[in-house]
Order: structure tokens, then sequence, then C-alpha cells
């Protein structure tokens, strides 16, 4: 026996067809003796729905007022789903997150998770019941209804999860795990049968939509293994043991790196499209001058990604490079010609259309000359760099947007990560 957390999204509860079909896998689970909490999202399109209404009856809402509108969603999804469930013999009650209760902080609209009392939803779950919990919101200090942001239903899963120690936390999309690249511009892209959470974490903030980022970093923090599967795979087709094994899990584990027996170089290749390349040219060089080019960023919320800098031989100036998104570049830039007091600059340049290509893996930490086969791929096709960035487990380029999915196949046959059969 284990308890076990299992996620649905918008898709998998799009309709009462597709909520039976994934109350199917709820059942093979409390078959396999297993315990079982159920986290939904809302109904496909029905967030979209519930904000544009908020939006048409006032542009300038109470944000609790807000929440209270758009959490409904998640309700609706919780209660259908018992009702099936109970319709097919199994036990099952709905709770909102303040019934649980999970905690969040007063920061309506956008808040984070502060602490879940486990007691009420073991205590059902031991009398025999599977807990069908909403998604994507808990209670503020104040008793108010409040909502953790646009893909929160990922992170309550996985914050559930931790709170009952939980033998993992199963995350059911339309997509039957985590590929190598994205299948519709990698055709011959393969599914990883285990990831590391580091490398999904990156992958994750770098393009790969699967799941949220702030869910990676709690699974990550609270070491809650995840398994991203497929709603739409046969629900009869694998089972797990009341042991809570998983080496039969059909999709992607995420788990901790030590879990990997063979580990591979490069893992993923990811693509953002969309990026502006920003150029300060002669900045005067002084202590702070980085501070105030990218405090005057800040100040305007704008959010800056890769950054590298260049010192001149003499040291008294240096270039500044960043990107930021399409959308922030004409802020950015106002902001830079706003602040010209606050640092002295010889000329800007910048550019809009351009991508951020990545390879991921944990293996680069072992392994010599990862890079330069990223490099040496894209001169092959002839796509030039204009930026270069790299951590332990990362090494990501920029390039023109023109050649980004010429640039995620080639780096995905040069490292190796083709299927065989193709």
């Amino acid at each position: 026996m284990a308890y076990l957390v299992m996620k649905f999204g918008g898709t998998s509860v799009a309709d009462i067809k597709n909520i039976r079909r994934a109350a199917a896998h709820v059942s093979r689970e409390v078959s396999a003796g297993n315990k079982i909490c159920v986290v939904v999202s809302a109904m496909s399109g029905t967030t979209n729905q519930l904000v544009n209404w908020t939006n048409e009856a006032s542009t300038l809402h109470d944000a609790r007022e807000y929440d209270a509108v758009v959490a409904s969603g998640e309700q609706v999804s919780a209660g259908l789903m018992a009702i099936v469930l109970s319709s097919m013999g199994i036990p099952a009650r709905s709770f909102s997150g303040w019934q649980v209760p999970i905690k969040t902080d007063d920061a309506h609209s956008s808040a984070r998770i502060t602490g879940i009392n486990p007691k009420n939803l073991l205590d059902s779950m031991n009398d025999g019941l599977v807990c069908v919990i909403t998604g994507f919101q808990g209670i503020a200090p104040s008793g108010r209804v409040s909502t953790l942001g646009r893909g929160g239903s990922d992170t309550s899963a996985v914050a559930v999860a931790a709170a009952i120690k939980a033998e993992r936390c199963d995350i059911y999309t339309d997509v039957d795990g985590v590929y190598t690249a994205d299948p519709r511009i990698a055709p011959k892209a393969q599914r990883l049968s285990r990831i590391a959470f580091e490398e999904m974490l990156e992958m994750a903030s770098l393009g790969a939509k699967v799941l949220q980022i702030r869910s990676v970093e709690l699974a990550m923090a609270q070491k809650v293994r995840l398994a991203v599967r497929s709603t739409f795979d046969d629900p009869d087709a694998e089972q797990v043991g009341p042991d809570g094994s998983d080496h039969n899990v059909p999709g992607t584990l995420v788990c901790e790196e030590d879990e990997i027996v063979e580990k591979q170089i490069v893992s993923g290749v990811t693509m953002v499209k969309g990026e502006a390349k920003i150029t300060l040219r002669g900045v005067k060089d002084y202590p702070g001058v980085a501070a105030a080019v990218f405090g005057a960023l800040a100040d305007e919320r704008v959010v800056v990604d890769m950054i590298v800098q260049n010192a001149s031989d003499d040291g008294r100036t240096t270039d500044i490079t960043f990107t930021v998104p399409n959308a922030e570049h004409d802020k950015a830039m106002k902001a830079l010609n706003a602040t010209k007091d606050r640092f002295e600059y010889d000329s800007i340049s910048n550019s809009k259309g351009n991508a951020k290509i990545s390879v991921i893996g944990v293996g680069m930490r072992s392994h010599a000359g990862v890079a330069s086969i990223m490099f040496k791929a894209l001169a092959n096709e002839g796509i030039n760099i204009m930026l270069i960035t790299t951590s332990e487990i990362k090494t990501s380029v920029l390039i023109e947007e023109k050649y980004s999915e010429l640039a995620v196949r080639s780096l995905h046959t040069y490292y190796g990560l083709d299927k065989a059969d193709n």
C-alpha cells in the first residue's frame, strides 16, 4: 500500500467522457491497493472564460473577488470527479482548498503555499475514501479563497504529495512524458524514461511546457518524485503494485539524479523563440555599473535572461549584452534611455527576432567537449552564434529565430538523441 497523488489537467477533465477516462486511472490504482488523493484543474477553457467575465465586469477589480470567481472552475471539476468515482463504486469526496486546508499567503491571484495540514486527507484516505482536491487554490490568512496563478494545480499536487508523504505524484496530461525535444520540431525525439529534477527544472524554464516551473522547484526541494503520464493511455495497460514500485510506470519519472543508472550526456534540446538582444557599448566601468543598468530594468519589471559582459583591455569601459522577451523590448529600451544619468555609455544596439537554443544534461558535469559539439553542429548548418551562456548542466546560445528549428534538429542528431529506428 502506498499513498499516491494523481493530478489531472484541464484537457484530462475537459468533459464527462474525459473525466470517466481519468477516473479509470484512479480505479486502477485503487484496485492495486493504493490510497489516493486526486488533484484536478478546471475543465479545459473554463478558467479563461471566468477571467474574461471578471475583466468584462470591471477591468479594475478586487483581486480577492477575482480569486472567488476563478476558483469556481476547479470546484466543478472536483465535484464531477467525485460523482463519477462514486458511480463506479469507489467511495470519494471532494475538498476545496480551504477544506484541506491548503494555507497560502495573501498575494491574491498569485499566492504561494505556506503550509498544508494533512490530517483531514489522511483520515479520509484511511477510511477508504479517494480525496478529490481542487487544484490552484487555498485559503489566505484573512480566510478568503486565494489562487496560485496559472498552472498552479501542478504546484498544489506536489505540495499535497509532500504533506501526506506520498510515494509519488503522477501528473496526467495530454502528452505521454518528457521528450528529448519537442516532437513537433524534431520528429525523431524520444520519450525519456527518467530525468533528474535539475534537468527537468532547466527544461521547464527553457521552453518545455510539460510541467510548471514552480511545481518542479517544489518537488526538488521536498524530494517528491513525479511521473508525467498521459490520461489518454489505456488505464489497464500497466499497473503499479501496492508496494508503490514504479519500474513499470509508463511516461517519465522525474527523480533524484542518483536514481538514474545510465546518465545521458545530453538529455534534451529546448528552444525559446521571441528573444530580443540589447547591447550597451562603451559603458564606463566602475563598481556598481551593472547594478545600475539592471536596476533600471528591474524597476520597470523587465525580465532579463542571458547576460554577457566584455571589459576593454584598459579596464575603463565594458560592453554589456543581454536578452529580454520581444514583448518587453520597447519597455527595456525606454527604461535605458530614461536613465542615462545613472550610467554612461557610448552607444546602444538592439535586435528582435532571435531564439535561445539550449542543450541540457546532468552528464555534462563529467564529460569534456559537450559545448564544442554544439558549436560544430551549428557551424555545419551555417548558423551564427550571437551569445553563449553556460552552467554545470546547460549550454545556451542565441541565434536568429529563422534557424531555430533547424538548430534543434541538428543538435538532436549530433548528440545521438534520435530514435534508433528512425
